[in-house]
């Protein structure tokens, strides 16, 4: 018997993986405040963009949430992924996501901290980074600027950057060249490759 006022069990949300080694299985994560996993839609344009960039290469998943990029990536060849979170909760999701993936968590790592801490500690470059940070934040510009400032990026290094189409938050065209641009409602996604120094 269902009693009245009881409170209501967080049930847990879904997104299926679009390609590559674990195509079809599903991602379980829980509705966390500011948590809004890219859509499948995006995730297939994103992905056809890097596919030739994919395969082997060292992945950073900042704001990672669902973590349906980074895992997106890691199925589809990635040799590893670290995974940003600094909700407790959405990261053992993601963590439990790597084990269940007939344990891939050699491949990925789960880190339970603030983005911009990670990246000024961070001192090492990724081949790949995913920046999809909560959109009310305006936080993104920041993100990248510091990306650059910390060696976090080679001159080949790919970075996705996810905001909103309406307000969208500009990326530093001193650090940063456009390659791809679309938007998807009100997401404006853009693929960026890092402008070398003189």
């Amino acid at each position: 018997m269902k009693h009245r006022g009881a409170p209501p069990r967080d049930k847990p949300s879904q997104l299926r993986i679009i390609g590559g080694t674990w195509r079809g299985r599903k991602l379980s994560f829980l509705a966390r405040p500011g948590l809004r996993p890219t859509s499948d839609r995006v995730r297939e344009t994103l992905f056809n963009w890097l596919a030739p960039a994919v395969t082997g290469a060292n992945c950073l998943d900042l704001f990672a949430g669902s973590g349906a990029l980074g895992v997106e990536a890691l199925s589809r060849g990635a040799e590893h992924c670290d995974f940003i979170e600094s909700d407790s909760l959405a990261a053992k999701s993601i963590q439990d996501n790597l084990h269940m993936l007939e344990d891939a968590s050699p491949r990925g790592r789960v880190d339970i901290v603030d983005a911009l801490t990670f990246i000024r500690s961070a001192q090492r470059p990724w081949d790949i980074v995913f920046v999809d940070p909560p959109f009310d934040g305006r936080i993104g510009t920041v993100i990248l600027e510091d990306l650059a400032a910390h060696c976090c990026l080679h001159d080949d290094s790919w970075v996705y950057f996810e905001t909103r189409s309406s307000t969208p938050e500009p990326v530093p065209d001193n650090l940063y060249a456009v390659h791809r641009e679309k938007t998807a409602g009100d997401v404006l996604y853009r693929l960026l490759t890092p402008i070398s120094a003189p």
